[in-house]
């Protein structure tokens, strides 16, 4: 039987659902368990997408921040999806991640993973792109469009959007919807745009490179980024276990301090970060070429402009970027996205969400103990461009 992009897809939400309920995750945490055990100084073990969440990760180990904060480290491990990934994290075989932000929250209290929020990886750095002929969010209705997974920063911000303009999200698979409608279909990144080229849908939100990626290949455009709705919002966040945190401390301050100190060069070095990720670089982190990344991390002035006067972005005034960095995990930002999930259209297991209050994951999911010590070494929030306090207002606007 043929391998097709929707039956993997299909395959890696099932093993998904699987790893994210107690009983799919209890034998390997056992797994974890055992290895944390046997090898009670691990080095530091890296899983990650080739995508730009994983920036910050990638540009601490390409620039040795890891080691001069005394933490060893091996070759940072890629894998395809976010089922292979989650399963090598619970399973022990890598100690830092990065995660969607709505994965972290259903690991912890729907399988009851136990491990925490370090840090921010990104912020923004996702659109929702569109066919080229489309123009407006109204002109989905009754079309498909993809998003990278149901927990998922991009689901919840597209949602928003589709319901600000009048339409509902549904799930339907391949049934037709109605005309104020849109239908949701789960899909990996790297078949999005391909996706979108050959009309099978009409839209997809994703993080870049991908929807740069549409774009430079001629076969979408952007029709809003996300973090022109959410301003500053986190897509993946820094996952570490909580055993690393509590019985490691020093370790894991290491660990945290190299990805502060990545994320502080990264804003200064926006194009170099670009080679460094690229598969012109030399470790070859992502399949992605330097122009799309450039993009993304280093645009061209003149595409900003052409994003403001065509009404793609919608706020000028709050400066933001494609994609930024700053590592600081605002409480108010986690309370906001649990808030925002309770009432977002998530197939499959989603009981548990009922039962969460937004403070008290605030407060639970996020262990920031090290990444306030991370950023005052690195000259405190000025540093990333922030006032100088712990807190933030959120702002969305559709």
């Amino acid at each position: 039987m043929t391998d097709t992009p929707t039956s993997r897809t299909r395959r890696d939400l099932l093993k998904l659902a699987s790893l994210f309920t107690a009983a799919g995750a209890a034998p390997l945490l056992a797994q974890r368990a055992a290895r944390a055990q046997a090898e009670p100084d691990a080095p530091l073990r890296i899983g990650y997408l080739p995508i730009t969440d994983a920036t910050a990760m990638l540009v601490a180990h390409h620039n040795g921040y890891f080691e001069e904060a005394g933490v060893a480290v091996e070759k940072p491990v890629m894998v395809r999806s976010w089922a292979q990934l989650i399963e090598a994290f619970i399973s022990g075989q890598v100690n830092l991640v990065h995660l969607l932000t709505p994965m972290t929250i259903w690991g912890r209290y729907g399988s009851r993973v136990p491990a925490k929020v370090v840090a921010w990886n990104h912020m923004s750095g996702s659109a929702i792109t569109v066919e080229k002929s489309i123009t407006s969010a109204e002109q989905l209705g009754g079309r498909t469009v993809a998003i990278p997974f149901w927990y998922s920063i991009h689901n919840v911000v597209l949602q928003h959007v589709l319901k600000a303009h009048g339409l509902t999200p549904v799930s339907r698979g391949s049934q037709s919807v109605a005309a104020k409608e849109v239908n949701l279909v789960v899909m990996a990144p790297a078949d999005m745009p391909p996706a979108l080229a050959s009309g099978r849908i009409a839209g997809f939100t994703v993080a870049e490179p991908f929807n740069a990626m549409a774009e430079t290949q001629g076969v979408g455009r952007i029709l809003r980024f996300t973090g022109d709705v959410w301003r500053d919002h986190a897509c993946c966040v820094a996952f570490m276990h909580e055993h690393d945190l509590e019985q490691r401390p020093q370790w894991a301050q290491g660990v945290v301090d190299g990805l502060v100190k990545a994320q502080a060069w990264i804003r200064d070095n926006r194009a170099e970060t670009a080679r460094i990720l690229s598969r012109e670089g030399g470790n070859r982190y992502t399949p992605h070429t330097r122009e799309n990344l450039l993009k993304v991390l280093a645009p061209d002035p003149a595409d900003r402009r052409q994003y403001v006067e065509s009404g793609v972005i919608r706020h000028p005034d709050w400066d933001d970027k494609r994609i930024d960095f700053q590592p600081y995990p605002f409480p108010s930002y986690t309370e906001e996205l649990v808030g925002m999930l309770q009432g977002t259209l998530i197939q499959g297991e989603r009981g548990f969400l009922d039962s969460l209050t937004p403070q008290q994951v605030a407060a639970d999911l996020v262990d920031d103990r090290f990444v306030r010590a991370a950023v005052e070494k690195q000259g405190g929030l000025a540093r990333f461009g922030l006032p100088g306090q712990y807190t933030r207002t959120e702002t969305i606007v559709a």
